[in-house]
């Protein structure tokens, strides 16, 4: 005659089996406002989207606004908020995502899904130490190949999952560059009054000098969202 409380052992094991399996499938993917899903990864202990940003709204439903034309120069305004498409190419946006300024995802409308944030550098400091520091981190974020990063990209492993590329940017002054070559994603804090942190990688080794800087916030560059408390249980 079987054991009762082994039967009952057994299913609770395989309910928390379960149930842990679906905590891990609501874990892959996360949708913005405008429906776009993305891809996410784990990373030591925090849960980062594997994909650029590409909502053209504010979580509240509000539309972020672009220029017209995209190349016109809007370096005068204090605080532009617009985003891009690398070019005006929409085959770039599947890719590569949107490109945001600064204060357009510094904005309190927030542009990360329900329950995503903009990462600080610290946060971004946790993703390089759980991956073994700055220069170990490096090659890890990035994508392998050269189907989008220009030669050499040979310190590429992407063993993160985190999968970065090389979207470019797009000048205050209205023009679009480094599209290939370079991968910058923003902060949610200053460094200083005039420049905001970052996040870079580059398809050579320029970026083990400057990894995590700053730059201008009026430029627009790329997004990832981090959950949030994902140190929690």
């Amino acid at each position: 005659m079987n054991n009762p409380y082994k039967t009952i052992l057994l299913i609770l094991i395989c309910f928390c089996f379960i149930n842990l399996q679906a905590q891990i499938s609501n874990d892959s993917t996360v949708s913005d406002i405008d429906g776009n899903v993305y891809k996410t990864v784990q990373i030591g202990t925090q849960v980062w989207m594997a994909e650029n940003l590409r909502t053209t709204h504010y979580r509240n439903g509000d539309p972020i606004l672009t220029t017209a034309p995209d190349t016109l120069d809007y370096s005068a305004e204090a605080t532009p908020k617009y985003q891009f498409v690398y070019n005006n190419d929409v085959r770039n946006q599947k890719i590569y995502g949107r490109l945001y300024t600064w204060y357009t995802v510094t904005d309190s409308r927030n542009i990360c899904p329900v329950g995503w944030h903009i990462p600080d550098i610290e946060e971004y400091k946790i993703l390089d130490n759980a991956l073994g520091g700055k220069n170990a981190a490096i090659g890890k974020l990035k994508a392998t190949g050269k189907e989008y990063w220009k030669e050499p990209n040979s310190d590429a492993t992407n063993e993160s999952g985190f999968n970065g590329l090389p979207g470019g940017w797009h000048a205050a002054k209205g023009h679009y560059g480094a599209l290939g070559k370079y991968g910058h994603w923003w902060c949610s804090n200053r460094q200083t009054e005039e420049y905001a942190f970052r996040m870079f990688l580059s398809f050579d080794e320029s970026c083990y000098k400057n990894h995590l800087g700053s730059s201008d916030p009026q430029n627009a560059w790329s997004v990832r969202c981090v959950k949030d408390d994902t140190s929690k249980p």
